[in-house]
Parts: C-alpha cells; sequence; structure tokens
C-alpha cells in the first residue's frame, strides 16, 4: 500500500483486474493526432522562419519584429486551455476543426497586414488561438486512450509540434525566399485547411472512463503524493513550465537571426532549427521510455538539466559546424520535459480533468516560449549580442530545476514517511 504514495498506481500500471483500454485504435488515433500536431503547429515555427523577412519589410528593431510571435504563442496559450475545456465536454473533435478553419483564415489575413501591429494582433487572435487546438488539447486527449504506455503515448502526442519544426522551417525559407512571407502565409492557410479537416474526423469518438473506481481514489493523490492543495500543485507546475520554456525559446525563437547576425545566413539557421527539432523528436521517444519507467518528476529533473548544459554550450562556441552539433545536443536534452508536465498531471489528477489541468500546464510552457521570445530580442537590442540572452536563460533554468527538485524531494520524503508509518 505504501508503494502507492510514491508511484500513484493508475500512472504506471493497470491491475489484472481492470481491462486495459489500449486497442489497436488508440495507436491509430495517436499516429492521427501526431499528423495533425505536425501541420496545425506550423504556427508555432513559420513566424519564427519568417522573422527576418517581417524585420526588413516592417523595418522594425529586432525585439519589435518577435512581437507577432510572442502574441501568436501567448494566443497559443489561451486557446489551448479553452480547447482543453471544451474537450473534456464535447471531445476533441468540434474544437479541433473550429481552430483550425480559424487558423487557416488566420495565415491568409496576416497576408495584407499593412503594418507590424496589425500583423502582430491577427496572428495572436487567429494563428494562435486557431492553432492552439493542435498541441496541448491533442496530447491530453491521446493520454485518455493509453493506461500501459501512457508514458510513451504522451511523448509521440508532444512530438507533433517538433516535427512541425523539422517538416516546416525549410519548407516555409523556400517558399519566403521564391515569393515572399505573404504569399507563403496564403499558400499555409489553404493547404492546412484542406489536409487537417479531414483527419481530424478520425478523432471522432469519444473516450469511455471505464476505470472509475480507480481514478476515484486518484482525485487524492495531489495531496497525499507531495502534500500541496491541487490547484497550489497546478501553479508551480504552471511556473516551472514557464521557467523552462523562457529558457528553451533562446535557441529556438532566435537561431535563424542569430545565423544571419553571424553572416550564415537565414537558410543555415533554418537547417539548424530543423536539426535540432529532429533531434528532439528521437529525445521524445527515448524520454517515453524514462517517463513510463520513472515517473514524471524525475523525468523533469533529468530533462531540465541536461537542457542547462546543452544551453551554455552556446556561449563558448558560435563556429558553423559546432552551431550545427550545440543545436542536435540542445534538441536531445529538451525534448522530454515538455511531455513530463503531461505525465506529471496524469498521475496526480483524475482523467476527466486531463483536458484542461494538461492544457493548463503545456499552455504555459509556451508563455515561457513567448515572453523567452521576446525577452532575448529585447537583451540583443540592448547589449548588441545574444550571450547575455544565453545567461538569462540558463538562470530561468535553474528556477526550473529547483521548483522540479523541491517537489521530487518532497515526494521521496513523504513516500519514506508512509513507508515506515506502515
Amino acid at each position: 500500500m505504501a508503494d502507492l504514495h510514491n508511484k500513484p498506481l493508475e500512472a504506471h500500471q493497470v491491475p489484472p483486474e481492470l481491462p486495459s483500454n489500449e486497442t489497436s485504435y488508440s495507436w491509430i488515433r495517436l499516429a492521427v493526432s501526431i499528423t495533425l500536431s505536425t501541420l496545425g503547429c506550423v504556427g508555432m515555427w513559420s513566424l519564427v522562419v519568417a522573422l527576418p523577412a517581417v524585420q526588413t519589410d516592417f523595418n522594425v528593431p529586432r525585439a519589435d519584429a518577435t512581437l507577432p510571435y510572442t502574441l501568436t504563442t501567448v494566443g497559443f496559450m489561451i486557446g489551448g486551455i479553452i480547447v482543453g475545456r471544451l474537450a473534456d465536454r464535447f471531445g476533441i473533435l468540434p474544437p479541433l476543426a473550429g481552430g483550425t478553419i480559424l487558423m487557416s483564415l488566420g495565415y491568409v489575413l496576416t497576408a495584407s497586414a499593412p503594418s507590424l501591429p496589425v500583423f502582430a494582433v491577427v496572428s495572436g487572435v487567429t494563428i494562435g488561438l486557431g492553432a492552439a487546438a493542435s498541441f496541448a488539447p491533442l496530447v491530453a486527449d491521446a493520454s485518455l486512450w493509453f493506461d500501459r504506455h501512457r508514458g510513451l503515448a504522451i511523448s509521440l502526442a508532444t512530438a507533433g509540434s517538433s516535427l512541425a519544426g523539422v517538416v516546416w522551417p525549410p519548407i516555409v525559407q523556400h517558399f519566403i525566399a521564391e515569393v515572399g512571407w505573404r504569399q507563403t502565409h496564403i499558400g499555409i492557410g489553404i493547404f492546412c485547411l484542406a489536409t487537417m479537416l479531414p483527419l481530424a474526423l478520425v478523432l471522432r469518438r469519444r473516450p469511455i472512463f471505464r476505470k472509475t473506481s480507480v481514478e476515484a481514489a486518484n482525485t487524492a493523490n495531489v495531496s497525499r503524493a507531495i502534500g500541496l492543495a491541487p490547484n497550489v500543485a497546478q501553479g508551480l507546475l504552471a511556473f516551472a513550465g514557464l521557467c523552462c520554456c523562457v529558457a528553451m525559446s533562446m535557441p529556438q525563437v532566435h537561431l535563424v537571426a542569430y545565423c544571419a547576425d553571424l553572416g550564415y545566413g537565414p537558410a543555415r539557421g533554418a537547417e539548424m532549427l530543423a536539426l535540432m527539432l529532429g533531434f528532439g523528436v528521437a529525445s521524445r521517444l527515448i524520454f517515453g521510455w524514462v517517463l513510463d519507467r520513472i515517473g514524471g518528476l524525475p523525468s523533469l529533473l533529468l530533462g531540465s538539466t541536461m537542457q542547462a548544459i546543452a544551453l551554455a554550450l552556446y556561449l563558448p562556441f558560435d563556429g558553423l559546424v559546432s552551431l550545427y552539433v550545440i543545436s542536435a545536443v540542445f534538441g536531445l536534452t529538451q525534448g522530454g520535459i515538455v511531455p513530463s508536465y503531461a505525465v506529471i498531471i496524469r498521475e496526480l489528477f483524475p482523467a476527466q480533468e486531463a483536458g484542461l489541468r494538461v492544457s493548463v500546464a503545456i499552455s504555459t510552457t509556451l508563455a515561457g516560449m513567448a515572453l523567452g521570445g521576446w525577452l532575448a530580442g529585447a537583451i540583443y537590442d540592448w547589449t548588441g549580442s545574444y550571450a547575455a540572452a544565453l545567461v538569462s536563460g540558463i538562470a530561468w533554468n535553474i528556477v526550473n530545476m529547483a521548483i522540479a527538485f523541491w517537489l521530487l524531494h518532497r515526494m521521496r520524503r513523504r513516500a519514506v514517511g508512509a513507508l515506515a508509518a506502515a
């Protein structure tokens, strides 16, 4: 019985007397979710690649040019929470279809934006809010269809955003060079609408919560495991997610511009970004295996520590080959961080709250990306280099590590106490 205090039963194993909810349809649904996320998360990366072209077009400073990305990421955060709540009530299909239409319309509308403020606001309200349905809510939905391999399923579901970073940057960069960023936006909108809506129909089936007794027992997991009120634990995880993604955003948001500043050109930066996120996909697979074995909090601390080390490598090295290697290393280290938050939530809270709580946790990481993207640009404008921005990112990362360590220490201490009492 004491083992339950340390490792929630629902998160790590299915009792033999209860049937598993994993079927062949679960894996088909997961594959479709990954594809939809890969397509829909174009909104996370197209503005990163377009940053130099947008800055030139509107003739604005670097920090101002990151405003569309920042507002779009804020839209991702807000939209993810809204869609997560709607998915808890109506299933994932209706809000996903609505978000797809809104995002596609947004890409078409931004193509005719007359000024940077208009471009930024329209991007946030349409691309950000609409594309949000393709990320955190899909991760939460995928977690409901797995019990024996939940960590792996969640990691794979989050891999769609990284795959989007592999697939989209070279394509977007190519078309920006050929026809400009405005025409490229129109093409993205039409393509996503034509491909995503038919695929979304595969997700029309809703989950059946068969393991009510286990879920009911787990409603107390958060207070029993770490001795915190549920919303306090959620808030700490949200703040931790914000901190780690402020750090994560510096290379992801500014790598293309950084390479342009160094004289390597934006195309090399887009290649490095794709390489980074490609290795991030491999990292998701590795961490999926790790999550199923050691749980969410230990995986979060491990990934956060590795990310801090990789981020520090950008400080002494800026050669072309070095940047390719470090970008690959950074992708390998940070790929397991975001899935950890979803696994932690599913370990501590019941499935009926998964849509909202997982979306809050993951969407807050996007707030960190938004804040970090702007902050790194502002620090660049103040100092004329990215060195200070990297130091700032490492500091934010250390705060994340401290929170993860404190929660893990608290969980293990309570587990030891429970074992001694038994």
